[in-house]
């Protein structure tokens, strides 16, 4: 009985399946979603496309090239730099050279400084040129000329100065606080020469000779107190044709035989004394 029915069922059932539509299962992204998503799309590739233009902008007005950007040039013997430039950091490099036949120039708005350090990173040169004077420091200073000729060098113990000639143009001379050693001192065509100490004395030694020339003009020696012309080993030679000593006494002959202080003066035929 209970099988008889199940059989009577099953038919109505299958009827009742077949009856009914197919259900469909759509895949995808539908409505605001797919809205949504093809904005983002297209905003995306709106800043695809801005960045690609700004990019190319940069490219231009930067002048970007296969060899360089700007005025940069990468070549084989390193950078070349054409026009002004401006450094915010330190520059290290081996060599700083100008184009041939364009002068460099270096310009700072506090100094320029040029150091110069040995392997243990230490200081041993250094030139500062700055709003207070242009300071050098170093173990020794040479200026030669373009022939290479030694014109100044100086160090801890002496100071050398190789030109022909040195002149000094102060209305006060030079002022020397030790000895001076040199062969020649004159002065210039028409001016006149002179060696003083205000306050100490001053010595001219020399082993084989002092010479003083007055070739178109007078020689006078003036001090406040005694003058003395000594020769240890020699004389003295007074050679001219005049020869004045002024306020020279006169020995006078005494009736009363007392002793007097004489002056003797011998010449030849050729010397006047006056």
């Amino acid at each position: 009985m209970v099988r008889m029915m199940t059989q009577e069922q099953c038919p109505q059932r299958n009827n009742v399946q077949s009856t009914e539509k197919p259900q469909v299962y759509k895949v995808g992204i539908y409505g605001w979603r797919k809205r949504c998503l093809y904005f983002f799309v297209l905003l995306l590739m709106i800043l695809i496309v801005v960045n690609l233009a700004l990019t190319i902008w940069i490219l231009k007005v930067m002048n970007f090239t296969i060899d360089g950007m700007g005025h940069l040039r990468i070549t084989e013997r390193g950078l070349k730099l054409e026009g002004d430039s401006e450094f915010l950091q330190p520059l290290y490099a081996k060599e700083i050279q100008s184009r041939p036949g364009s002068p460099l120039f270096l310009q700072s708005s506090k100094n320029v400084s040029v150091n110069i350090l040995n392997e243990k990173k230490q200081l041993v040169s250094q030139l500062i040129a700055g709003s207070h004077g242009v300071h050098a420091r170093g173990k020794m200073l040479e200026v030669k000329s373009s022939a290479g000729k030694l014109l100044f060098s100086a160090d801890d113990h002496e100071v050398v100065v190789g030109a022909e000639r040195l002149r000094v143009m102060g209305a006060e001379g030079a002022v020397f606080s030790n000895s001076v050693e040199t062969p020649h001192v004159r002065a210039e065509p028409f001016k006149e020469l002179r060696l003083e100490s205000p306050t100490r004395s001053l010595y001219m030694e020399a082993p084989k000779g002092v010479k003083i020339e007055a070739d178109a003009g007078d020689f006078q020696a003036t001090c406040r107190s005694d003058l003395r012309l000594e020769s240890k080993d020699g004389e003295i030679s007074l050679d001219a044709r005049k020869i004045k000593l002024l306020r020279l006494p006169e020995g006078k002959a005494s009736p009363s035989g007392t002793r007097q202080t004489v002056f003797e003066a011998f010449g030849d035929h050729f010397a006047e004394i006056q």
